[in-house]
């Protein structure tokens, strides 16, 4: 074979070559767009089924603001449907392609300063070298980037050593030595901060015991529940007379709120739980005071037994047990916002739009009110003469007027009649610029015991429940007047045991 001819057979070979190379790249460049493509779809579908998923629960979250729930029920819900939701977003924000303009260009959404009290742990992050990498030259600080992020560090426990040297004087055979102060628990291992730390978290926090025994283990310190218990039990002894200082502070009160809630109490003859009651007490000016009564049961003598000879203004709900109080003297107050409520019910369940007309009649009500709310008793019992009556006068007319046309067994009838039977007590608010137009203080008091219940199962005897009542009425005081509790508490607890009976009122968590 001639040379020409091995030429053409080596361009051939060659060609082929080359043919299966560009076959070999446009197969796996056809691969690479069909695994693209079908990213892209996967995530199309996967951002059209997340957005769905936000949208739907969205629509259940805003449905059920509405709904009527346990207190409990409401924030347990808020939190999951917040959680999932979040979750869904981010989700969703890390599928979606950025966008087209450069990050440079976009604002980050504002954030609030961490609080400038909190220590701060610096660390500085220097380069490895001083010196350029690309010349050599000495590298000049021109400025710095700082970044702050909010981070915690888990419980930590340490042990107070509190040492009490002793000196003897040789030439008259005396020693010397600072007395050991007296302590909450004699000869016991807590000090005043790990007696705070449990009684918050089982009140405040909603930890019962066992959880807080879990925890502790896992940091390596073993104590038991029942040890937890006796503190417990032993905290609420010695602060009773704080509550009882407490107590005659808000009796000295013209002006009150008061309602109940029911609590489990452990029956052991009868092998199960029973229902006890938490009446609660908070004052309606001055510095905020609150107060929990342990009662076995929601009779009316127990708010008899705990107001005694005080004789002022009581701000309740339509509970009977109230009524006595009412005919021996005390001035009855009665809640606009349960006069709402009953107008809110029948309007969610019908769209009256009689029940509308209500609410917005009552809702001018608490417009006018909102404008007031920071004026002295005596400029608001003026200015609400002026402005409040004539509404008052309207609505009463206009119910007056409603009740004898609308039918007797509907919603509508139903709070047309409760607002009326309750109305000298609804338009006492005029009397006295003292007077609150609703009770929502003490039932927001209230609300966290709903959640704690859940978590303390039960109460193991009356007075257990009355020890209990004691710490949360401090815990619930301290709050209301914008004090830390643990910080609070530590203090009273320390300096308890030498405070005399007549500096008591010194350690109220009072503003």
């Amino acid at each position: 074979m001639d040379h020409a001819a091995l030429n053409d057979i080596s361009d051939v070979q060659t060609l082929r070559a080359m043919v299966v190379e560009k076959l070999q790249v446009i197969a796996v460049h056809e691969q690479t767009i069909a695994q693209r493509d079908h990213t892209i779809a996967f995530k199309d579908a996967k951002i059209s089924k997340l957005t769905h998923e936000i949208a739907r629960l969205r629509r259940v979250q805003f449905a059920a603001k509405s709904e009527r729930m346990d207190p409990a029920q409401r924030e347990l819900f808020d939190e999951a449907m917040a959680a999932d939701i979040a979750a869904l977003e981010a989700e969703l924000a890390a599928l979606k392609t950025p966008p087209a303009k450069p990050p440079t260009e976009r604002r980050p959404a504002p954030r609030r300063p961490l609080p400038p009290e909190l220590p701060r742990i610096e660390t500085i992050h220097e380069p490895a070298s001083c010196d350029c990498a690309s010349c050599g030259a000495a590298l000049v600080k021109i400025g710095e980037h700082i970044s702050e992020k909010l981070d915690v560090e888990p419980m930590k426990f340490f042990v107070r050593r509190d040492v009490h040297p002793q000196y003897a004087c040789r030439a008259c055979e005396t020693i010397v030595a600072e007395p050991v102060a007296p302590a909450i628990l004699d000869r016991g291992l807590a000090a005043p901060g790990l007696l705070a730390q449990v009684a918050i978290q089982k009140y405040t926090d909603h930890l019962p015991l066992y959880r807080q025994e879990a925890i502790f283990a896992r940091h390596g310190i073993e104590l038991s529940r029942t040890t937890l218990a006796e503190w417990i039990g032993v905290i609420g002894l010695r602060l009773q007379p704080l509550v009882d200082a407490l107590r005659t502070r808000l009796l000295q009160s013209p002006v009150l709120h008061a309602d109940e809630t029911p609590v489990a109490q452990l029956d052991p003859g009868a092998g199960k739980t029973k229902r006890a009651y938490l009446f609660a007490y908070r004052s309606a000016d001055g510095p905020p005071i609150i107060l929990f009564d342990y009662c076995a049961s929601r009779a009316g003598k127990y708010a008899a037994a705990f107001l005694d000879d005080w004789c002022g203004a009581l701000m309740v709900d339509d509970y009977g047990g109230y009524k006595a109080l009412f005919a021996n003297g005390i001035t009855e107050l009665a809640c606009w916002a349960h006069a709402r409520r009953k107008f809110f019910d029948v309007h969610k369940a019908s769209a009256s739009p009689l029940a509308k007309e209500a609410l917005e009649r009552i809702g001018a009500l608490y417009a006018i009110e909102a404008k007031l709310r920071d004026l002295d008793a005596a400029t608001r019992h003026r200015e609400r003469q002026r402005y409040l009556a004539p509404r008052l006068d309207e609505l009463k007319r206009w119910l007056d007027d409603l009740s004898t046309k609308v039918l007797g067994n509907t919603g509508v009838a139903s709070a047309v009649r409760y607002t009326l039977r309750r109305w000298s007590a609804l338009a006492r608010v005029l009397d006295d610029g003292r007077h609150p137009i609703d009770n929502n203080p003490i039932e927001n008091a209230i609300r966290p015991i709903a959640i704690g219940r859940k978590n303390w199962l039960f109460a193991g005897s009356e007075t257990a429940g009355q020890r209990a009542a004691a710490i949360m009425s401090l815990l619930a005081t301290a709050k209301a007047n914008g004090i830390e509790p643990h910080a609070w508490l530590t203090d009273t607890l320390t300096r308890l045991p030498t405070t005399k009976d007549r500096d008591i009122a010194s350690l109220l968590p009072l503003a």
